[in-house]
């Protein structure tokens, strides 16, 4: 089976680039970039042919000089000289195994915010939901750029020493709006329980990783 390979995310830079793999199956032909955005179609940028490296960026897109491109060994890559606000979007690859037909890459999301730091808020405490002997934890993440987060769990023993959660330890509700999100932690224990819970967010537009413990609030702020 043929395929082509591009990261799942990626976030902002100045300038930035975007990975396209797994052209080698598709003999040299062209590969052909992509940009999606919320409110259009798929558009053309360009085009690079792969038996010489040429770029044709013939397709009238009104962002086109903002683009350039190049072969790989292991594919191709499409550059973004100057990132800026507009440029936020979706963008593929593609190329033609036959005459007959397209292969998409999976396409990779830029979010680009115009900020130079990125702001994470992490709070934790019980809540009351009244549900039946079952005790609640809600963590939440808010001001965060771009807006995806992963929420895990541990515990902490009397000994100091943490330990992961099993489904039969817990359960997980995510809750997101607008500018936040949270995750509700159901789990049975007695009030007197030793345990304590902690709350680790994970940022999808970065590798920062933070963690805190119930009682505790703070912020934590990133350099872009």
């Amino acid at each position: 089976i043929t395929s082509l390979w591009q990261p799942p995310s990626a976030s902002s830079g100045s300038p930035f680039s975007f990975s396209c793999g797994g052209t080698d199956q598709c003999g040299k032909k062209q590969v052909y970039w992509y940009q999606k955005t919320e409110t259009d179609p798929h558009r053309v940028i360009l085009h690079v042919d792969m038996s010489d490296g040429t770029v044709n960026s013939r397709y009238s897109h009104p962002q086109k000089d903002d683009f350039s491109a190049s072969r790989k060994t292991d594919g191709c890559e499409l550059v973004i000289t100057k990132v800026q606000l507009s440029h936020s979007a979706s963008y593929y690859c593609s190329s033609n195994e036959t005459n007959r037909y397209l292969i998409f890459g999976s396409g990779t999301k830029l979010y680009v915010t115009g900020k130079n730091k990125h702001l994470f808020f992490f709070l934790i405490e019980e809540v009351d939901l009244n549900l039946h002997g079952k005790s609640s934890l809600l963590c939440l993440a808010s001001a965060m750029s771009p807006p995806l987060v992963q929420f895990s769990w541990k515990r902490q023993k009397e000994d100091g020493s943490l330990e992961e959660l099993t489904r039969d330890d817990g359960e997980q509700l995510v809750l997101t709006e607008p500018g936040r999100t949270a995750a509700i932690l159901l789990i049975h224990q007695p009030e007197n329980s030793p345990y304590k819970y902690r709350c680790y967010v994970k940022h999808e537009g970065g590798t920062v990783e933070a963690q805190t413990q119930q009682g505790d609030e703070g912020s934590l702020t990133v350099e872009q």
